[in-house]
């Protein structure tokens, strides 16, 4: 993998940002909505629940800075290659020595720093206004970013998938589909508090492990590191299918040549 064209490309999407300032929603107004949203919803549940309103606040806080590392991370690699069917550019991309491996390298290189942002305000939100002290989760924040973070762009290379079969009528997955994953995961509750016949569906989602992980050091727990190996196994399962699905969808992609109905 050629790191000249990677950067090359983490600039490139630098500069659409720089030049559609509007893109900046998804890492600036989006972030503070989820978080006023969320934290007053905490802030009422802590003052008319007691002692159990305060742990049920806390779920609902650190559900929505979590959750903001796998919105950021999926939405800003899959609007990433959007980018390219909506500027019409995918094929001159093609007709270039870019391998596809650069190109998503590339684009998840920059996703990286729209990542920061958007969890960076959602930080700064809930220490300013919520008092919520964002390393309460200590050293065991880093390895449950890892797995929300590889959790997202697997959701990611899904929808560019989708979008390689089915053309930019499949680019509503790329904000639908997590509004299906979000409650699914279990972001602000136990899975408990699904309706039983959902659980056995929410248990195969890396995100459901991760966050359940998130609340047992929240509680006070240690690590429950069998819980977040099985985050990580199941993410890696994930990404695993998600590589080979895109990989199977750009081979049809150009034997059935989308390119000219596509882009």
């Amino acid at each position: 993998m050629r790191w000249q064209h990677v950067r090359a490309i983490a600039v490139r999407q630098a500069l659409v940002l720089w030049r559609s300032p509007h893109r900046l929603f998804d890492v600036t107004v989006w972030p503070v909505v989820d978080t006023l949203l969320f934290g007053s919803l905490a802030v009422f549940f802590a003052r008319e629940g007691g002692s159990g309103g305060k742990q049920g606040a806390a779920y609902l806080i650190a559900g929505v800075l979590l959750w903001h590392v796998v919105y950021q991370s999926q939405i800003a690699l899959a609007t990433g290659f959007l980018e390219e069917t909506w500027s019409r550019n995918l094929l001159s991309l093609m007709c270039t020595p870019l391998t596809e491996t650069e190109y998503v390298a590339g684009v998840a290189l920059f996703g990286l720093v729209k990542l920061v942002m958007g969890v960076g305000a959602v930080a700064v939100m809930v220490s300013l206004l919520y008092a919520f002290n964002v390393t309460s989760l200590g050293w065991a924040l880093l390895p449950i970013v890892a797995v929300l973070l590889a959790a997202g762009w697997a959701v990611a290379l899904f929808v560019v998938g989708m979008v390689l079969r089915f053309g930019t009528g499949a680019e509503a997955l790329a904000w639908g589909i997590l509004f299906v994953v979000m409650p699914l995961s279990g972001v602000f509750y136990p899975v408990s508090a699904l309706p039983a016949a959902i659980r056995p569906v929410s248990a195969l989602l890396p995100t459901t492990h991760a966050f359940a992980a998130a609340r047992a050091v929240l509680d006070g727990e240690a690590m429950p590191w069998r819980q977040l190996g099985v985050a990580g196994l199941t993410t890696l399962l994930l990404l695993v299918a998600a590589v080979a699905f895109v990989r199977a969808m750009l081979g049809t992609f150009r034997k059935r040549g989308f390119i000219t109905r596509y882009s």
